[in-house]
């Protein structure tokens, strides 16, 4: 049937789909330059297929990493389409050592097919942000308009950035709005805080690096990019740098207005280094460059904040908020916004990461400084006292101590405060390093009837997490997600695993109970007595024959769709599902095509039953199909073969079966 197409396509401390290719490693890999890595990549653009592409987008290399180890590469792209910005865009290219694609990592969920003629006025959209804005506006940007993409699927939208203060804290709020309604979509502050009220200087004596001029050290630190640290004088607005006649700072009390000087510049330098020694990154910004600390900041502003650029510490109710675990998690954030593109989106579940990953890497700061004043523990913010009882702020080993954070996974995890969500990562993070039950940070519990997990201890635990953040995380990368299921912590750092240890090693197995401790289950394939297919090369596919567990499955083979043509298949075997399949079996399709329409869906059971979940419609025009059907098969035994027949009806238009999920 012949037709015309239409155009193709401040954050609190409290409050894609990978496409498989075989790869063999190389005896004695050739290691390439950063140069030869985005050559690599590059050539993978053409797939778009594994990009989630189209003839409208446009691609631009973020950045890229080289394992020097064995030479597999890692190249982050954003992404624009039709000239416009696309957030949640983003994407990574993995190529195995010689240079064959491996996997991509990809925010879309299916590919884009908007249009970009907005329905509202710039004017609108700046009215409309000036709303969402809390506090006193000092001035509003002119509107982006772009492609709103934060959830994988896109969306015309306008972007406008709101700045002012909210109380003594300046903001500088993005707001999202629909550009065909006006509504506002979501909204994100580039100021990374820490909120509380409660009531010592904490490192005891340390070391800090400092520089003479004459007869005047000034606390600018030359060893580490040249931090350097300053004095608000209570105010909000100038900052004036620490200076000392003998190089002898502070007293340890708030007596002496050095003394939290020295514990912001002490902060800066251990996360400088933890970041460099640990992981290999050239500071915060990965380029060198130092991070500026400014303390006494305002009058009792019991706060901290992260704004993009520098530290600004205030002084609490006569405790200021300079900890160890507090710069080493604020600074996190600058490392996450720095990693991954565009940051990890600061709501929903991908915030509950970025508020995770500033939690891990904070406390893995303060295990590294090592320091008998403040030792490593799991507590975050226990030294400031926000609380006012001598409570911290959030406990790793049980989130849910603190009568907010999600302990364990549940579908309401997306709905709260990210601070609370980040629980679920915190919790998982803790079981990895110290395994669950007592421990000597604290009783850490399995959520359900989860199995006990055996730690691998913290030196492992933070090389995967940071390798998952480094080389996979994507902007919307989330704990569970039924329409791109691998994009999620669980999938990456599974991969990240695989990639540092070996599949199904002792700590990809262990990567796999933690999760599930947590209540966050995955379709990776279970390890046995014999090792399963590396996850590098399909971390969530399951074809046929591959056994998997009574749990949602994935297969991402790509599979043509011939237009016009005979029906095609793809299938998943369910084993070790000593059960019916579910009256409320739902089975997630994502089916890139130019005419969805024309397309024909069934889902064949293991006796041969077949069950439409689509029929063909030629007054649907719409692109693409992402949608989660479900279906009685509750007559049908749950092990067995299951099939996705697809056929497209009528001529003229094209597309392929990019991944199906089966949850039985």
């Amino acid at each position: 049937m012949k037709r015309t197409l239409a155009a193709a396509g401040a954050v609190a401390l409290f409050a894609g789909m990978a496409v498989g290719v075989a790869s063999m490693a190389s005896a004695t890999p050739q290691i390439p330059n950063q140069s030869q890595a985005i050559a690599q990549a590059n050539s993978a653009l053409s797939n778009r297929a594994a990009i989630r592409g189209t003839a409208n987008d446009q691609y631009k290399v973020y950045s890229s990493r080289v394992d020097a180890a064995t030479g597999a590469t890692h190249v982050r792209y954003t992404r624009q389409y039709n000239g416009l910005r696309v957030y949640g865009g983003d994407f990574v290219v993995h190529n195995a050592p010689g240079g064959a694609l491996s996997s991509v990592s990809n925010a879309l969920n299916a590919p884009l097919n908007v249009s970009t003629t907005p329905g509202i006025t710039a004017d609108a959209a700046k009215s409309s942000a000036e709303r969402a804005f809390v506090g006193t506006v000092a001035r509003v940007g002119t509107p982006e308009l772009m492609i709103d993409a934060a959830d994988g699927n896109g969306v015309l939208a306008f972007e406008t950035v709101v700045e002012g203060m909210n109380g003594a804290t300046p903001s500088k709020l993005h707001v999202i709005t629909d550009a065909r309604t006006g509504a506002v979509r979501g909204s994100f502050d580039e100021i990374e805080t820490i909120n509380g009220t409660g009531n010592s200087l904490y490192s005891g004596t340390v070391t800090v690096d400092t520089t003479q001029s004459g007869s005047t050290y000034t606390m600018i630190d030359p060893s580490h990019g040249n931090n350097n640290t300053c004095d608000m004088n209570n105010g909000t607005s100038t900052c004036t740098n620490f200076t000392d006649a003998d190089n002898t700072w502070g007293t340890g009390t708030n007596a002496n207005r050095q003394s939290a000087g020295v514990d912001a510049h002490f902060g800066a330098a251990v996360t400088f280094d933890y970041y460099k020694n640990v992981h290999g990154r050239n500071g915060i910004f990965g380029n060198g460059a130092g991070v500026p600390s400014r303390v006494h900041y305002s009058s009792n502003y019991v706060n901290a904040f992260w704004d993009g650029a520098q530290m600004t510490y205030g002084d609490g109710n006569g405790k200021p908020l300079v900890s160890l675990d507090v710069a080493g998690h604020e600074m996190s954030h600058g490392v996450t916004e720095n990693v991954v593109s565009g940051g990890l989106t600061y709501s929903g579940e991908s915030g509950g990461l970025n508020e995770a990953t500033s939690d891990i890497f904070g406390s893995m700061v303060e295990f590294y400084a090592n320091t008998s004043s403040d030792p490593g523990d799991y507590d975050i913010g226990e030294k400031i006292d926000i609380n006012g009882n001598g409570t911290p702020l959030r406990y790793m080993y049980n989130p849910t101590l603190d009568g907010s954070s999600h302990g364990c996974w549940s579908t309401s995890t997306k709905n709260v405060d990210v601070h609370y969500s980040s629980g679920v990562a915190n919790h998982f993070y803790f079981n990895l390093a110290e395994g669950t039950g007592a421990t000597a940070y604290g009783t850490s519990p399995v959520c359900g009837s989860a199995p006990a997990v055996v730690g691998i201890g913290r030196a492992k635990a933070e090389k995967i997490w940071f390798k998952a953040l480094d080389a996979y995380f994507t902007s919307n990368t989330s704990y569970v997600n039924t329409s791109n299921p691998s994009n999620t912590a669980r999938a990456y750092s599974l991969h990240a695993a695989s990639d540092l240890y070996g599949n199904c090693s002792t700590e990809y197995k262990a990567v796999q109970a933690a999760w599930t401790a947590v209540n966050v289950a995955g379709s990776d394939a279970p390890c046995g007595g014999t090792p399963t297919s590396s996850p590098t090369s399909s971390p969530t596919a399951s074809p046929t024959g591959s056994p998997t567990t009574c749990a949602a499955v994935t297969n991402g083979t790509d599979v043509a769709i011939p237009d016009h043509g005979a029906a095609v298949t793809s299938t998943i075997t369910i084993t070790g599902c000593a059960r019916n399949a579910s009256a409320t079996t739902k089975v997630a399709v994502v089916i890139p095509h130019t005419y969805r329409g024309d397309i024909r869906i069934d889902l064949v059971g293991p006796n041969g039953t077949s069950y439409r979940l689509k029929t063909e419609s030629i007054n649907d025009s719409a692109a693409n199909i992402n949608t989660t059907y479900t279906v009685n098969v509750s007559t049908q035994t749950a092990n067995g073969t299951w099939t996705l027949k697809v056929q497209d009806m009528y001529s003229y238009d094209t597309g392929n079966i990019d991944s199906w999920t089966l949850t039985v």
